[in-house]
């Protein structure tokens, strides 16, 4: 039975480690939300290994550096990690994972140019035609520049994207996300241009959650912990909710992030919606506070 509590503090001493969501729980990617700085420092003082883990399409460094500009400092969490870096790490010769082997070295990349830090030091050359390309890389909708300027829809990326499908080329989506909220607008992200790719024929590869394996990479960061004592704790329940039970792994639902708007704090129909989707997260808090 899914607990509603009115923060972290009645989880905190059931758990050992925590996994933390960004957007949509520590800030909307423009400032942080009410109590959430708060809630990370108390979990840090009571002394909780917190790791935070975001569907960010850059670096982890980039992620921390926009932390910091927050308010909140390098030593009030234990480690930092992003799709983008785990995208990266996948990149860089020689590649581990079965799925990019023999992908070559040119990439077309689909996303605004501030997402190109995930490419630093891959040896990647980065074309804009298909033809040139061994592969594509989506990170975002190229006309997002992190603001909350409206961006458009995909649309205008469907011939490109059917020329890629022709092509034969395996897209690497660096953030599975199909949408946030930034600034109280919403904005899409790559996940939405991956799954198109699907509908038109196209072969992805997804790094980020609700994928296992960015949550093993997650693991090693706890240093340890059994999956009994670890919590994760996120506002999405098709990334943060649905990749927690895939991991094996506990979470508690943020209701105040992505979904505000369609739940309105109703506990009930966030019960409904959960268990619909098959997951079972052991709370829910209306924010990330303590």
């Amino acid at each position: 039975m899914t607990r509603h509590l009115s923060g972290l503090a009645g989880l905190a001493h059931e758990y050992d480690g925590f996994i933390v969501d960004l957007w949509g729980c520590v800030h909307d990617g423009l400032a942080p939300y009410p109590g959430a700085i708060d809630c990370l420092r108390r979990l840090q003082a009571a002394g909780k290994r917190v790791v935070l883990l975001s569907n960010a399409p850059r670096r982890s460094r980039l992620a921390r550096e926009q932390l910091r500009a927050m308010g909140l400092a390098d030593n009030e969490y234990s480690a930092i990690l992003t799709s983008g870096e785990a995208t990266r790490s996948a990149l860089i010769a020689p590649r581990s994972d079965p799925r990019l082997v023999g992908l070559g070295s040119v990439a077309l990349h689909i996303g605004p140019p501030r997402d190109r830090s995930i490419f630093e030091d891959t040896g990647l050359a980065l074309v804009d035609d298909p033809a040139r390309a061994g592969f594509v890389v989506v990170t975002g909708l190229p006309e997002d520049t992190g603001t909350d300027e409206p961006v458009g829809d995909a649309e205008s990326l469907t011939p490109l994207l059917r020329d890629c499908v022709a092509r034969g080329l395996l897209m690497i989506c660096a953030n599975p996300d199909i949408e946030i909220v930034r600034g109280g607008r919403r904005i899409l992200c790559a996940g939405l241009i991956a799954r198109r790719y699907e509908l038109l024929g196209g072969r992805v590869v997804d790094f980020g959650k609700p994928y296992p394996e960015v949550y093993r990479e997650v693991e090693t960061m706890l240093a340890g912990i059994a999956r009994a004592r670890i919590l994760a704790v996120g506002d999405a329940l098709a990334t943060d909710i649905a990749g927690a039970r895939a991991a094996g792994i506990d979470s508690a639902w943020v209701l105040g992030g992505i979904h505000a708007e369609f739940l309105g704090g109703d506990t009930a129909l966030a019960e409904r919606e959960a268990s619909g989707a098959g997951l079972h997260p052991v709370a829910t808090v209306p924010a990330l506070v303590w």
